[in-house]
């Protein structure tokens, strides 16, 4: 009698585990921008894509790890002299990323056949490779002086139809991408990667 108790409490158990597991691959475009401490430097936004996967855990409440292969950085530009004879200075930053967000969610609306969440979280940023051009020019990069872990905050929302789930979020930088102090036109720099997405995942389980 044990036993049988047992295994029902066992097939119970898995059953509401995968009932509540969802998992599966996900595309979406990102607009990444470096903020820097000077207001003399404007910053422009760098337009990519992503793709990755994602594990959903719960319900109601849950909880979603995932792992996306992105491209986030910015631009920073300088202007010197008015009209004609004024100069700009363009620098790019361009970092090759694996990044691990993990977010906790809500799901506050649960119709039938689609559902309403929010959710928040953080993400680590894997730098697999770093670039930089100064108008236009590359330039080398000392690996020693640039973070190749970079932390986020996030913060979004999303919405399910059927197995699609579509997630809007915005992701703040924690550190600094530079570990020392950067200079370029003078000026000494720190900047964070603040960057949107906009993701659509597939759940195949």
């Amino acid at each position: 009698m044990k036993k049988i108790a047992f295994v029902i409490t066992a097939i119970l158990f898995v059953s509401t585990i995968q009932a509540q597991i969802h998992f599966g691959p996900q595309i979406g475009y990102t607009a990444s921008k470096l903020t820097t401490n000077t207001s003399e430097i404007t910053s422009d936004f760098k337009s990519n894509f992503l793709f990755g996967a994602f594990v959903r855990i719960g319900e109601k409440f849950y909880v979603q790890p995932e792992i996306n292969w992105l491209t986030q950085g910015g631009i920073w530009e300088t202007s010197a002299g008015v009209g004609p004879d004024q100069i700009k200075n363009k620098l790019e930053m361009t970092y090759k990323t694996i990044q691990i967000p993990v977010s906790v969610g809500w799901r506050i609306i649960d119709l039938k056949l689609a559902n309403i969440r929010i959710f928040g979280g953080a993400a680590a940023n894997i730098a697999t490779n770093k670039k930089m051009k100064i108008d236009g020019i590359d330039q080398p990069l000392e690996d020693a002086d640039w973070n190749d872990l970079l932390w986020q905050y996030q913060l979004g929302a999303g919405v399910d139809v059927l197995m699609f789930a579509l997630d809007v979020k915005y992701m703040g930088g924690i550190n600094d991408i530079n570990k020392n102090d950067f200079q370029w036109d003078g000026k000494t720099l720190k900047s964070k990667s603040n960057m949107f997405t906009v993701t659509l995942g597939w759940k195949i389980f």
